[in-house]
Protein backbone atom coordinates (compact mmCIF):
# COMPACT_ATOMS: atom_id res chain seq x y z
CA UNK A 1 0.00 0.00 0.00
CA UNK A 2 2.47 2.14 1.14
CA UNK A 3 4.82 1.88 -2.47
CA UNK A 4 1.46 2.42 -3.93
CA UNK A 5 0.85 5.92 -2.91
CA UNK A 6 4.64 6.90 -3.37
CA UNK A 7 4.45 5.59 -6.94
CA UNK A 8 1.13 7.70 -7.33
CA UNK A 9 2.88 11.35 -5.51
CA UNK A 10 5.62 10.37 -7.83
CA UNK A 11 3.83 10.30 -11.12
CA UNK A 12 2.02 13.43 -10.15
CA UNK A 13 5.21 15.30 -9.35
CA UNK A 14 6.49 13.82 -12.44
CA UNK A 15 3.16 15.26 -14.33
CA UNK A 16 3.33 18.87 -12.91
CA UNK A 17 7.13 18.91 -13.58
CA UNK A 18 6.54 18.14 -17.49
CA UNK A 19 6.87 20.48 -19.50
CA UNK A 20 3.71 19.77 -21.75
CA UNK A 21 1.94 19.93 -18.41
CA UNK A 22 3.51 23.07 -17.47
CA UNK A 23 2.68 24.33 -20.57
CA UNK A 24 -1.18 23.58 -20.09
CA UNK A 25 -1.16 25.43 -16.94
CA UNK A 26 0.25 28.06 -18.72
CA UNK A 27 -2.04 28.36 -21.68
CA UNK A 28 -4.88 27.52 -19.04
CA UNK A 29 -4.12 30.52 -16.83
CA UNK A 30 -4.68 32.67 -19.88
CA UNK A 31 -7.56 31.45 -21.20
CA UNK A 32 -9.78 30.81 -18.27
CA UNK A 33 -9.75 34.61 -17.11
CA UNK A 34 -9.37 36.46 -20.44
CA UNK A 35 -10.87 39.32 -18.55
CA UNK A 36 -7.59 39.71 -16.73
CA UNK A 37 -5.17 38.57 -18.92
CA UNK A 38 -6.51 41.31 -21.62
CA UNK A 39 -6.05 43.92 -19.41
CA UNK A 40 -2.77 43.09 -18.33
CA UNK A 41 -1.50 42.72 -22.00
CA UNK A 42 -3.23 46.04 -23.14
CA UNK A 43 -1.07 47.10 -20.32
CA UNK A 44 2.06 46.27 -21.39
CA UNK A 45 1.09 46.67 -25.30
CA UNK A 46 0.98 50.47 -24.30
CA UNK A 47 4.29 50.73 -22.55
CA UNK A 48 5.62 48.90 -25.53
CA UNK A 49 4.14 50.75 -28.04
CA UNK A 50 4.92 54.24 -25.97
CA UNK A 51 8.99 53.24 -25.85
CA UNK A 52 8.97 51.69 -29.36
CA UNK A 53 8.01 55.11 -30.76
CA UNK A 54 9.99 57.28 -28.29
CA UNK A 55 12.75 55.37 -28.66
CA UNK A 56 12.69 55.51 -32.32
CA UNK A 57 12.16 59.50 -32.35
CA UNK A 58 14.63 59.81 -29.75
CA UNK A 59 16.90 57.81 -32.45
CA UNK A 60 15.88 60.59 -35.16
CA UNK A 61 14.52 63.43 -33.26
CA UNK A 62 17.99 65.18 -33.80
CA UNK A 63 18.34 65.11 -37.29
CA UNK A 64 14.73 65.67 -38.12
CA UNK A 65 14.97 68.88 -35.38
CA UNK A 66 18.49 69.93 -37.18
CA UNK A 67 16.96 69.83 -40.61
CA UNK A 68 13.99 71.87 -39.58
CA UNK A 69 16.54 74.82 -37.82
CA UNK A 70 18.26 74.51 -41.23
CA UNK A 71 15.40 76.30 -43.18
CA UNK A 72 15.81 79.28 -40.66
CA UNK A 73 18.99 80.37 -42.44
CA UNK A 74 23.07 79.84 -41.47
CA UNK A 75 23.90 78.84 -38.32
CA UNK A 76 28.07 79.82 -39.09
CA UNK A 77 29.09 83.02 -40.86
CA UNK A 78 32.04 83.95 -42.62
CA UNK A 79 33.35 87.59 -43.03
CA UNK A 80 36.21 89.62 -44.45
CA UNK A 81 38.18 91.13 -41.70
CA UNK A 82 37.86 95.11 -42.11
CA UNK A 83 35.80 95.69 -44.43
CA UNK A 84 37.62 94.17 -47.14
CA UNK A 85 36.82 91.50 -49.50
CA UNK A 86 37.36 87.83 -49.42
CA UNK A 87 40.16 86.16 -51.09
CA UNK A 88 38.76 84.49 -54.14
CA UNK A 89 39.05 81.17 -53.66
CA UNK A 90 37.72 81.65 -50.13
CA UNK A 91 34.32 79.84 -51.20
CA UNK A 92 36.27 76.83 -52.57
CA UNK A 93 38.51 76.45 -49.63
CA UNK A 94 34.89 76.36 -47.57
CA UNK A 95 33.06 73.67 -49.27
CA UNK A 96 36.09 71.55 -49.24
CA UNK A 97 36.32 71.63 -45.66
CA UNK A 98 32.32 71.68 -44.80
CA UNK A 99 30.33 68.19 -44.77
CA UNK A 100 28.71 67.51 -48.23
CA UNK A 101 25.72 67.84 -46.93
CA UNK A 102 26.05 71.72 -45.60
CA UNK A 103 25.43 74.81 -47.97
CA UNK A 104 27.39 77.72 -48.59
CA UNK A 105 26.52 80.90 -49.63
CA UNK A 106 28.85 83.54 -50.27
CA UNK A 107 26.90 87.54 -50.45
CA UNK A 108 28.47 90.94 -51.94
CA UNK A 109 27.01 93.99 -50.64
CA UNK A 110 27.48 97.37 -51.87
CA UNK A 111 25.48 100.98 -51.26
CA UNK A 112 23.85 101.96 -54.30
CA UNK A 113 21.82 104.90 -55.13
CA UNK A 114 18.28 105.40 -56.79
CA UNK A 115 18.29 108.33 -59.62
CA UNK A 116 17.44 110.51 -57.00
CA UNK A 117 19.66 110.25 -54.33
CA UNK A 118 18.44 107.74 -52.46
CA UNK A 119 20.53 104.81 -51.16
CA UNK A 120 20.39 101.26 -51.19
CA UNK A 121 21.84 98.34 -50.26
CA UNK A 122 21.97 95.82 -53.31
CA UNK A 123 23.26 92.09 -52.50
CA UNK A 124 24.74 89.76 -54.93
CA UNK A 125 23.62 86.18 -54.32
CA UNK A 126 23.57 82.85 -56.16
CA UNK A 127 19.99 82.61 -56.25
CA UNK A 128 19.91 79.17 -56.23
CA UNK A 129 21.81 78.22 -53.18
CA UNK A 130 19.81 81.40 -50.94
CA UNK A 131 16.63 79.77 -51.90
CA UNK A 132 17.83 76.36 -49.93
CA UNK A 133 19.59 78.56 -47.48
CA UNK A 134 17.19 80.87 -46.86
CA UNK A 135 13.48 78.24 -46.95
CA UNK A 136 11.99 80.54 -44.38
CA UNK A 137 12.16 83.81 -46.76
CA UNK A 138 8.58 84.82 -48.07
CA UNK A 139 9.06 85.21 -51.93
CA UNK A 140 6.40 85.68 -54.32
CA UNK A 141 8.81 85.24 -57.08
CA UNK A 142 12.61 84.53 -57.64
CA UNK A 143 14.66 86.21 -60.76
CA UNK A 144 14.75 83.95 -63.83
CA UNK A 145 16.48 86.47 -66.45
CA UNK A 146 19.31 88.91 -66.34
CA UNK A 147 18.32 92.41 -65.56
CA UNK A 148 15.47 90.90 -62.90
CA UNK A 149 15.86 91.80 -59.36
CA UNK A 150 14.50 90.50 -55.99
CA UNK A 151 13.39 93.15 -54.30
CA UNK A 152 12.45 93.98 -50.57
CA UNK A 153 9.30 95.25 -49.38
CA UNK A 154 10.20 98.19 -47.94
CA UNK A 155 12.62 98.81 -50.94
CA UNK A 156 9.88 98.17 -53.34
CA UNK A 157 7.46 101.24 -51.50
CA UNK A 158 10.76 103.51 -52.89
CA UNK A 159 11.70 101.75 -56.21
CA UNK A 160 9.12 100.40 -57.93
CA UNK A 161 5.81 101.14 -55.55
CA UNK A 162 3.71 100.15 -58.86
CA UNK A 163 5.87 97.03 -59.70
CA UNK A 164 7.79 99.27 -62.80
CA UNK A 165 11.69 99.11 -64.02
CA UNK A 166 14.27 101.24 -61.72
CA UNK A 167 17.35 102.69 -62.31
CA UNK A 168 20.55 102.12 -59.97
CA UNK A 169 24.03 103.82 -59.92
CA UNK A 170 26.94 103.01 -58.62
CA UNK A 171 30.31 104.39 -59.47
CA UNK A 172 28.95 106.09 -61.96
CA UNK A 173 27.38 102.97 -63.87
CA UNK A 174 24.23 102.50 -63.93
CA UNK A 175 22.18 99.05 -64.45
CA UNK A 176 18.53 99.06 -65.40
CA UNK A 177 16.75 96.47 -63.30
CA UNK A 178 12.83 94.78 -63.54
CA UNK A 179 11.61 93.50 -60.12
CA UNK A 180 10.49 89.65 -60.64
CA UNK A 181 9.66 89.46 -57.04
CA UNK A 182 8.92 90.72 -53.16
CA UNK A 183 10.79 89.47 -50.39
CA UNK A 184 9.58 89.92 -46.60
CA UNK A 185 11.17 88.62 -44.09
CA UNK A 186 10.36 91.80 -41.30
CA UNK A 187 14.30 92.46 -41.01
CA UNK A 188 17.36 94.03 -42.60
CA UNK A 189 16.27 92.40 -45.88
CA UNK A 190 12.75 94.05 -46.32
CA UNK A 191 15.14 97.29 -47.14
CA UNK A 192 17.87 95.23 -49.99
CA UNK A 193 17.66 94.41 -53.37
CA UNK A 194 18.79 90.87 -54.15
CA UNK A 195 21.10 90.61 -57.70
CA UNK A 196 22.12 87.27 -59.10
CA UNK A 197 26.16 87.01 -58.13
CA UNK A 198 27.61 87.49 -61.35
CA UNK A 199 25.36 90.12 -62.74
CA UNK A 200 25.86 91.91 -59.77
CA UNK A 201 30.21 91.42 -60.29
CA UNK A 202 29.74 92.60 -63.55
CA UNK A 203 28.19 95.95 -62.38
CA UNK A 204 30.29 96.75 -59.31
CA UNK A 205 33.31 94.99 -59.51
CA UNK A 206 33.08 94.26 -55.84
CA UNK A 207 33.84 90.42 -54.90
CA UNK A 208 31.65 88.68 -51.95
CA UNK A 209 32.93 89.65 -48.58
CA UNK A 210 31.08 86.84 -46.64
CA UNK A 211 29.82 83.23 -46.60
CA UNK A 212 26.92 81.89 -45.07
CA UNK A 213 27.00 78.41 -44.21
CA UNK A 214 24.76 75.57 -42.81
CA UNK A 215 25.78 72.47 -41.36
CA UNK A 216 24.07 70.30 -39.58
CA UNK A 217 25.72 69.18 -35.70
CA UNK A 218 25.57 69.66 -32.20
CA UNK A 219 26.81 72.95 -30.90
CA UNK A 220 30.04 71.49 -30.02
CA UNK A 221 30.14 70.21 -33.57
CA UNK A 222 29.30 73.41 -35.20
CA UNK A 223 32.07 74.86 -32.75
CA UNK A 224 34.73 72.75 -33.89
CA UNK A 225 34.19 73.39 -37.44
CA UNK A 226 34.13 77.15 -37.11
CA UNK A 227 37.43 76.82 -35.31
CA UNK A 228 38.75 74.55 -38.34
CA UNK A 229 37.27 77.08 -40.88
CA UNK A 230 39.07 79.81 -38.87
CA UNK A 231 42.31 78.12 -39.21
CA UNK A 232 41.73 77.56 -43.46
CA UNK A 233 41.12 81.54 -43.32
CA UNK A 234 43.28 83.76 -41.40
CA UNK A 235 42.11 86.57 -43.04
CA UNK A 236 38.42 85.93 -42.02
CA UNK A 237 36.42 86.10 -39.07
CA UNK A 238 34.40 83.04 -38.89
CA UNK A 239 31.45 83.11 -36.03
CA UNK A 240 28.53 81.12 -35.20
CA UNK A 241 25.72 82.36 -35.36
CA UNK A 242 24.83 82.01 -31.21
CA UNK A 243 20.82 82.70 -31.43
CA UNK A 244 20.42 80.17 -34.05
CA UNK A 245 23.26 77.25 -32.36
CA UNK A 246 21.81 77.71 -28.75
CA UNK A 247 18.44 77.98 -29.82
CA UNK A 248 18.89 74.30 -31.23
CA UNK A 249 20.68 73.08 -28.86
CA UNK A 250 17.92 74.13 -26.17
CA UNK A 251 15.26 73.09 -28.22
CA UNK A 252 17.03 69.75 -28.86
CA UNK A 253 17.71 69.41 -24.73
CA UNK A 254 14.15 70.35 -23.89
CA UNK A 255 12.59 67.61 -26.59
CA UNK A 256 15.04 65.05 -25.49
CA UNK A 257 13.84 65.64 -22.30
CA UNK A 258 10.53 65.44 -22.47
CA UNK A 259 10.60 61.88 -24.75
CA UNK A 260 12.59 60.38 -21.54
CA UNK A 261 10.04 61.85 -19.26
CA UNK A 262 6.67 60.92 -21.42
CA UNK A 263 8.33 57.57 -21.25
CA UNK A 264 8.93 56.93 -18.09
CA UNK A 265 5.67 58.31 -16.62
CA UNK A 266 3.55 55.90 -19.01
CA UNK A 267 5.72 52.62 -18.44
CA UNK A 268 5.58 53.32 -14.50
CA UNK A 269 1.56 53.91 -15.08
CA UNK A 270 1.63 50.31 -16.90
CA UNK A 271 3.54 48.71 -14.35
CA UNK A 272 1.03 50.29 -11.94
CA UNK A 273 -1.74 48.77 -13.75
CA UNK A 274 -0.39 45.33 -14.59
CA UNK A 275 0.86 45.09 -10.93
CA UNK A 276 -2.73 45.93 -9.89
CA UNK A 277 -3.94 42.95 -12.84
CA UNK A 278 -1.97 40.58 -11.47
CA UNK A 279 -2.72 41.00 -7.87
CA UNK A 280 -6.54 40.38 -8.78
CA UNK A 281 -5.40 37.63 -11.06
CA UNK A 282 -4.04 36.22 -8.16
CA UNK A 283 -6.98 36.31 -5.93
CA UNK A 284 -9.62 35.05 -8.49
CA UNK A 285 -6.94 32.27 -9.08
CA UNK A 286 -6.50 31.10 -5.05
CA UNK A 287 -8.60 27.95 -5.24
CA UNK A 288 -6.74 26.21 -8.87
CA UNK A 289 -3.27 27.55 -6.73
CA UNK A 290 -4.49 25.42 -3.36
CA UNK A 291 -5.52 22.53 -5.30
CA UNK A 292 -2.26 22.50 -7.14
CA UNK A 293 -0.60 22.92 -3.32
CA UNK A 294 -2.56 19.89 -1.91
CA UNK A 295 -1.84 17.82 -4.78
CA UNK A 296 2.29 18.16 -4.00
CA UNK A 297 2.68 21.32 -6.03
CA UNK A 298 5.63 22.92 -4.15
CA UNK A 299 6.67 26.80 -4.23
CA UNK A 300 9.20 27.42 -6.86
CA UNK A 301 7.07 25.45 -8.95
CA UNK A 302 4.00 27.91 -8.37
CA UNK A 303 6.14 30.77 -8.41
CA UNK A 304 8.11 29.88 -11.77
CA UNK A 305 4.44 29.01 -13.12
CA UNK A 306 2.94 33.00 -12.40
CA UNK A 307 6.48 34.48 -13.53
CA UNK A 308 6.13 32.41 -16.67
CA UNK A 309 2.99 33.76 -17.04
CA UNK A 310 3.93 37.45 -16.29
CA UNK A 311 6.88 36.88 -18.91
CA UNK A 312 4.50 35.70 -21.78
CA UNK A 313 2.58 38.74 -21.55
CA UNK A 314 5.23 40.81 -21.33
CA UNK A 315 6.80 39.53 -24.47
CA UNK A 316 3.66 39.21 -26.48
CA UNK A 317 3.35 43.04 -25.54
CA UNK A 318 6.01 43.37 -26.88
CA UNK A 319 5.73 42.23 -29.67
CA UNK A 320 2.49 43.88 -30.32
CA UNK A 321 3.89 46.93 -28.75
CA UNK A 322 6.71 47.22 -30.84
CA UNK A 323 4.85 46.89 -33.84
CA UNK A 324 1.68 49.49 -33.29
CA UNK A 325 4.96 51.93 -32.09
CA UNK A 326 6.80 51.59 -35.19
CA UNK A 327 3.40 52.63 -36.94
CA UNK A 328 2.94 55.90 -34.49
CA UNK A 329 6.70 56.88 -34.69
CA UNK A 330 6.35 56.98 -38.73
CA UNK A 331 2.97 59.07 -38.60
CA UNK A 332 4.26 61.33 -36.06
CA UNK A 333 7.33 61.59 -38.21
CA UNK A 334 5.30 62.07 -41.26
CA UNK A 335 3.04 64.65 -39.72
CA UNK A 336 5.35 66.92 -37.28
CA UNK A 337 8.62 66.59 -39.46
CA UNK A 338 7.28 65.99 -42.94
CA UNK A 339 9.71 63.13 -43.23
CA UNK A 340 9.20 59.88 -42.45
CA UNK A 341 10.73 58.10 -38.97
CA UNK A 342 13.21 54.75 -40.29
CA UNK A 343 12.27 51.78 -38.45
CA UNK A 344 14.83 51.13 -35.80
CA UNK A 345 15.16 47.15 -35.64
CA UNK A 346 17.80 47.26 -32.83
CA UNK A 347 14.42 48.66 -30.93
CA UNK A 348 12.74 45.74 -30.21
CA UNK A 349 15.46 43.97 -27.90
CA UNK A 350 15.13 46.84 -25.93
CA UNK A 351 11.02 47.05 -25.86
CA UNK A 352 10.76 43.15 -25.56
CA UNK A 353 13.55 43.26 -22.51
CA UNK A 354 11.91 46.25 -20.96
CA UNK A 355 8.53 44.81 -21.36
CA UNK A 356 9.41 41.38 -19.77
CA UNK A 357 11.21 43.37 -16.87
CA UNK A 358 8.26 45.46 -16.60
CA UNK A 359 5.70 42.50 -16.29
CA UNK A 360 8.11 40.40 -14.03
CA UNK A 361 8.37 43.40 -11.23
CA UNK A 362 5.09 43.90 -11.46
CA UNK A 363 4.42 40.07 -10.78
CA UNK A 364 6.76 40.33 -7.51
CA UNK A 365 4.44 41.60 -5.00
CA UNK A 366 1.61 39.04 -6.62
CA UNK A 367 4.11 36.33 -5.85
CA UNK A 368 4.98 37.03 -2.59
CA UNK A 369 0.84 36.22 -2.08
CA UNK A 370 1.39 32.87 -3.12
CA UNK A 371 3.21 32.03 0.16
CA UNK A 372 -0.39 32.63 2.12
CA UNK A 373 -2.44 30.67 -0.07
CA UNK A 374 -3.68 27.84 2.61
CA UNK A 375 -5.20 24.68 0.80
CA UNK A 376 -7.25 23.42 3.20
CA UNK A 377 -8.95 27.01 4.51
CA UNK A 378 -9.36 27.96 0.79
CA UNK A 379 -10.58 24.38 -0.37
CA UNK A 380 -13.12 24.50 2.98
CA UNK A 381 -14.35 27.81 1.66
CA UNK A 382 -12.91 30.10 4.37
Amino acid sequence: MDSSRQEITERRSLAQHSPSMFLRMLVRGATVRRGRALTALLAVVVAATVSTAMLNLYADVGAKLRSEFRSYGANIVVVAKNGETLPENAINIVRRIIPAQALAVPFAYVVAHTPSGKPVVVAGVDMEQVQRLDRWWAVTAWPQRSGEALVGKRAAEILSPTNQDFDLSYNTRTLHLHPAGILQTGADEDSRVYLALPEFTTWTGVQPTSIELSANGTSEEITSLTETLGQALPQAQVQPVRQIVEAEARVLGKTRASLYVSTVVIILTAMLCVLATLTGWVYDRRRDFAVMKALGASEGLLRGLFAAEAAGLGFLGAVLGFLIGIAVAMWIGRVNFHAPVVPRLSVLPVVMLGSVAVALLSALLPMSRLQRVQPAMILRGE
